[in-house]
């Protein structure tokens, strides 16, 4: 009962109680973040490289789309954190926004 009033009462104080949605959401939110980055690194040190190593032109375009794909996906997942943490009225649009945008860049990464 004690743990039940506790909730509760941080409920109504305003407090954002962590819940099992948004542990989700940040995981999803950080490995979004972590992988576009890593593309980041990688495309910043592909550029440097550029002049002496000509070969990596043919994988520029295709970095750089993979490096759109998660900016995008990073943001949308940020997006549903944050409306899920405040439980903000949009929420659960974007939320069905950032599953459709999981399943399309895995749609478009997945080996063929």
């Amino acid at each position: 009962m004690a743990v039940t009033t506790r909730f509760v009462t941080a409920r109504r104080a305003g407090s954002h109680a962590l819940r099992p949605s948004v542990v989700l959401l940040g995981f999803v939110m950080g490995s979004a973040g972590a992988i576009t980055f890593g593309l980041l690194g990688v495309a910043v040190v592909f550029t440097w490289l550029l002049p002496d190593y000509p070969r990596l032109e043919n994988e520029l375009p295709t970095l750089w789309r993979s490096l759109g794909m998660f900016a995008a996906l990073t943001c949308v997942a940020t997006l549903s954190f944050y409306g899920q943490l405040r439980m903000k009225s949009w929420r659960w649009p974007a939320i069905v926004v950032l599953l459709l945008g999981i399943a399309v860049v895995g749609w478009i990464q997945w080996p063929r």
